[in-house]
């Protein structure tokens, strides 16, 4: 056992960005002394094998969870349930269950039924990603300096969040713990909306192909090659964001759907202030809104929440986030 190891053997639940990141993670860090996982996606086993970033791989859930002391639930959100479920009874007493999604409410209550006395469930949500998917898309360094939230339940055990914490930590991330629903509202307006607009904005765009064959002669019309073409940075921005995991995405909206309509409708009327002050020419109000905007910006910098990672040669970043 090294020094830095918190336990004997660690599973992973899905080996996309996050899971594959938490293996490379882990093993770069010597946190666990033996990484297992499982994938329902057999393509996606052969691939995750093939990169030797776990020390087993497993064909069949049991295996991979059994004798393990921490389980990480790295699928989407909306299939926790069912592989709380499946892995009941193979669950080790005293182990921790934890994921890593967007969504904290709807998984604590699909999760806890399934987890039998003695498993500690302690949900949470490493608040770091890019809009690529996939094991070969994971990084060890992916968490560094990024925020990791765990959302205990009520009468959780105070050492298995403890432990948990630790694991975080040695894997770069800064901690935070938080009320689920509360964490639910905070990524509602910091993550789900900001991607909800990303994907109207770049599907307006992908529109304007289909407006322009309805009216041929249209010469005003912009169209989808001109605006792939002519990409400014704000767009392309957009487009990164808008390429994120849609199965993952869909989940989180629908299972985060009372925080993102609340948000979504704030938004709404904010955005019709901003049409009205265009309308009426207020450049007082357009300066005012841009100066509070930017100062925002400067705080994220300063939270050193930017973006640590640019593209590289393998097409890696870290500038998206769920």
């Amino acid at each position: 056992m090294t020094d830095t190891q918190i336990f004997d053997r660690v599973a992973i639940i899905g080996i996309g960005l996050i899971g594959s990141s938490v293996a490379q993670a882990i093993r770069a860090n010597g946190l666990a002394g033996h990484v297992a996982c499982h994938d329902a996606d057999a393509d996606v086993r052969a691939r995750a094998a093939a990169l030797d970033i776990v020390d087993s791989m497993h064909d069949d859930l049991a295996g991979a969870v059994t004798d393990a002391d921490m389980v990480v639930v790295a699928t989407p959100v909306g299939v926790c349930g069912d592989v709380a479920a499946a892995m009941r009874a193979h669950l080790k007493p005293g182990s921790i269950v934890t994921d890593v999604g967007s969504v904290k409410g709807s998984v604590i209550t699909a999760m806890s039924p399934h987890i039998p006395a003695g498993v500690h469930l302690v949900p949470g949500h490493p608040v770091a990603g890019t809009e690529h998917s996939g094991p070969e898309s994971g990084f060890a360094e992916l968490f560094q300096n990024r925020f990791s939230i765990l959302t205990p339940p009520p009468g959780a055990d105070s050492e298995a969040v403890s432990t948990l914490e630790r694991l975080w930590r040695g894997m770069g991330a800064d901690v935070e713990i938080m009320d689920a629903e509360h964490h639910d509202r905070v990524l509602a307006i910091t993550s789900h909306l900001p991607h909800l607009i990303a994907y109207t904005i770049v599907a307006t765009a992908a529109d304007l192909e289909t407006e322009l064959e309805a009216q041929p002669q249209d010469d005003e019309v912009v169209t989808t090659r001109e605006v792939i073409k002519y990409s400014a940075g704000g767009f392309r921005d957009f487009t990164r964001i808008a390429a994120s995991d849609p199965v993952m995405w869909r989940d989180v909206f629908l299972l985060n759907k009372d925080a993102v309509l609340e948000m979504l409708g704030r938004f709404t009327e904010d955005l019709t202030a901003l049409q009205r002050a265009i309308r009426k020419d207020d450049g007082d109000a357009l300066f005012e809104m841009f100066t509070r905007t930017r100062d925002i910006r400067r705080g994220v910098i300063e939270a050193r929440q930017a973006g640590r990672f640019q593209y590289t040669e393998n097409g890696k970043s870290s500038d998206d986030d769920a």
